[in-house]
């Protein structure tokens, strides 16, 4: 670089510090000012020589970091501080010693001091973060669930650990330009896998919605680019269509001298997404793309008041729809979150969503976990987050699960609708959505939850996988002799209730468990093999098993035998993937292809290859999303059956990318022979004679497609029809559905994924 531009450089790096220090959402004491500015002295010299793929020094990602901290999640100095450092261990030879001494140093002329133990909470935070960042896996045996439960883990040291990660993870997102595009979807894959249920579950809305529409990007760009662009066509008549109904309510809440801001907002890109894929519709079938915020001014004790108001001022001119009602403001979310979310009918029959919340609700919608404490007013209040992160904390002591058992559980609970129920002495407790009176028990204390005898709902004696409705009244009955058995976790959703019933069941495992360890580590002395990790993990594949404590288990009773152990000893050479690469059928690269548009898939592109080297390789396809040519896919290598290609829109694909990045691998359309492949299309509309007849004729005589079965039937003039037709490609099967669309009665025409 010139000196012209280095000097450009620091004046940019400063000016982005002193932005940082103006847009701190709390007020920054003379401490807090030294112990940033010391973090930032620290962070500049660590990361002097560093730059990021972009080229721009890397100085302005920790920075950028701790501007989200301070400002999106709203806490303090000392978090500010640690994320203005979180890479500087990792990245340099600065220690945590270092931090401590540095941060907590006496100057010359300066009457501020910070505190040795200030500085030490700092210095856990950075080594904390760190720890998560230094987690290795091995490529063949271990799972990126590692990671997520090593992260996981940290929420029982500092929660504030969690939420740096999350905006480090966020400002990640919002600088992968750069990036290889596998190196794209893995990381999108991974954040809309954990990071931004976790940003939910913390309260964090807005943060969630940034990773969300961010992971979509990176993860399906067609069809996020397809919706950006019919939002924006959209967006002038929807917003006058806004502004027609924010005028009728301003009138009436002038009237009442009511204090508020009232604002339309677009519905997330995510979000528009998962409804269309819910609820089987097009873009234009999203009735409510947008929606109205009212945020009024009030004093804490007359918010309820208020808020009701307003609902009655909304419902005078919009008929409301009972049904979709949320008051969260009588019960809020267990994340914290409070408001009245109203949903009306609108001019032109359509349906508009109202949020109604205080600047205090607001505020704690915006922020999460910072602002959620801000106004905490005791003790005795009934702080839902601190419940959720205290039986977090329980879930996450007591977990022995396998990695991705862990991080399936935890996600239970981490983007499930609540419910409501309540004791007999009427106090309530939420819990997610499908939750049986069983998780119920467990909700209330683990001990009560291991010794449930039976469960009476609104008086009446039920089932212990009797599933809960809100505002049910459940009743445990306990019995001190009660115990647990295998079926239990059939009964339970709640990942609280599943890992303690899974412990007490593992009580006598363990100690079988144990001895079977030893037993095991002394068989394979004697053939030269010694045990650690590595081999665990080994044995565990080859056997087929979930965890460590399985095998251990199947050692101690006898199961796995000296025979046994012996054959995994002589094919112990053949790992996994070194069996997999024997089937390779290699082709050398078809210059040919090298032209093709990514994006042109017509009928002379059929024939699946992998990787850079277009490698032909033996394949079958998922049955969970049924993919034929032309699909947007990628291969997923299997343990025991061979590469399963899967749809990148596949319900499975993120949870797959995330948990198993090492075995999955780029696919891609190239011309080869004619093949065809069957699909199935569901058809729904009003029942007319000759319809099928109408079908057939464009099906078969016009565009020649082979129909193998066909079923239609009627009820009170509707009717619900499949069909499974015979094509070659995604090309064919698109014109196929848009040609049966343009059917007279016609209503909506589907692709069905086999689930």
């Amino acid at each position: 670089m010139t000196e012209l531009e280095l000097e450009a450089e620091n004046k940019a790096i400063a000016k982005e510090y002193k932005e940082l220090l103006r847009i701190s959402y709390q007020t920054l004491a003379e401490e807090d000012k030294l112990i940033i500015r010391r973090a930032f002295d620290i962070a500049v010299r660590a990361h002097s020589d560093q730059r990021r793929k972009s080229g721009e020094a890397y100085i302005f990602h920790p920075i950028a970091v701790a501007k989200i901290v301070a400002s999106e999640i709203g806490l303090g100095a000392t978090s500010i501080a640690a994320a203005l450092m979180h890479d500087v261990i990792e990245d340099s030879e600065i220690t945590a010693l270092d931090i401590i001494d540095e941060l907590s140093r006496k100057e010359e002329n300066i009457d501020t001091v910070v505190t040795v133990e200030r500085a030490t909470k700092v210095a856990r935070i950075v080594e904390g973060l760190t720890k998560m960042a230094k987690v290795k896996t091995s490529e063949e045996i271990s799972l990126q669930a590692e990671n997520y439960r090593k992260m996981l883990l940290t929420l029982n040291d500092d929660v504030r650990v969690i939420l740096i990660k999350i905006a480090d993870r966020l400002h990640n997102m919002q600088t992968m330009e750069s990036m290889a595009d596998y190196k794209q979807a893995k990381i999108a894959s991974e954040t809309l896998y954990i990071y931004a249920p976790l940003a939910h579950r913390l309260g964090l809305y807005n943060i969630k919605t940034q990773l969300e529409d961010l992971g979509l990007r990176y993860t399906e760009p067609e069809i996020y680019n397809d919706i950006v662009q019919k939002m924006q066509e959209s967006k002038e008549e929807q917003e006058a269509y806004i502004k027609q109904i924010s005028d009728t309510l301003i009138q009436s809440l002038d009237a009442e001298n009511i204090e508020y801001t009232i604002k339309g907002r677009p519905k997330s890109i995510y979000s528009i997404r998962r409804k269309i894929l819910k609820q089987n519709v097009t873009f234009d079938e999203v009735y409510d793309k947008y929606a109205i915020r009212i945020v009024y001014k009030s004093e804490t004790n007359q918010e309820k008041f208020l808020a009701w108001k307003i609902y009655s001022i909304v419902t005078d001119h919009y008929k409301p729809s009972p049904s979709r009602l949320r008051d969260w403001i009588s019960s809020p979310k267990s994340t914290g979150y409070e408001a009245l979310h109203i949903t009306v009918m609108g001019p032109k029959g359509r349906w508009v969503e109202i949020q109604v919340r205080s600047e205090r609700m607001d505020e704690i919608a915006e922020k999460g976990y910072a602002a959620h404490y801000k106004y905490k007013n005791g003790a005795n209040e009934d702080n839902s987050l601190d419940i959720w992160i205290n039986q977090l904390k329980e879930v996450l002591e007591s977990s022995e699960s396998n990695a991705v058992e862990f991080v399936e559980d935890f996600k239970l609970n981490l983007y499930s609708k609540e419910i409501y129920i309540f004791t007999p002495k009427g106090e309530i407790k939420s819990l997610p959505k499908g939750a049986t009176t069983l998780d119920f028990a467990f909700a209330i204390h683990s001990e009560i939850g291991v010794k449930t005898r039976g469960t009476r709902v609104n008086g009446k004696l039920v089932p212990l996988n009797h599933v809960l409705n809100s505002g049910d009244q459940v009743e445990i009955i306990t019995s001190a002799n009660q115990k647990p058995s295998a079926s239990w976790l059939d009964y339970v959703t709640t990942a609280r209730a599943r890992n303690k019933i899974k412990n007490v069941l593992n009580e006598s495992t363990k100690k079988i468990a144990e001895e079977g360890k030893e037993t095991l580590e002394r068989k394979l002395r004697h053939l030269k093999i010694t045990l650690n990790e590595t081999v665990i993990n080994e044995l565990v594949v080859y056997f087929k098993l979930k965890t460590s404590l399985d095998l251990f288990y199947r050692v101690g009773i006898g199961t796995i035998d000296n025979t046994m152990l012996k054959e995994f000893s002589s094919n112990r050479g053949n790992s996994f993937i070194n069996f997999f690469k024997n089937k390779i059928i290699r082709s050398k690269p078809n210059p040919a292809h090298e032209s093709i548009d990514k994006n042109e898939i017509s009928k002379n592109y059929d024939q699946l290859v992998f990787g850079k080297n277009e490698d032909k390789l033996d394949y079958k396809f998922a049955n969970c999303c049924n993919a034929i040519p032309g699909d947007r896919v990628f291969g997923f290598v299997t343990i025991n059956d061979g590469i399963k290609i899967h749809r990148t829109d596949c319900p499975n694909a993120i949870s797959l990318q995330s948990n198993f990045a090492y075995r999955i691998m780029p696919a891609k359309w190239i011309d080869s022979s004619q093949e065809e492949f069957k699909a199935t299309i569901k058809i729904t509309g009003m029942d007319t004679l000759g319809l099928t007849n109408e079908l057939t004729k464009v099906i078969s005589s016009e565009m020649h497609v082979n129909i193998q079965s066909i079923s239609l039937s009627g009820d009170a003039g509707i009717f619900v029809g499949q069909l499974t037709v015979v094509v070659q490609n995604n090309g064919i099967l698109k014109k196929l559905i848009d040609n049966i669309k343009k059917i007279e009665g016609i209503d909506k025409v589907t692709r069905v994924s086999n689930n």
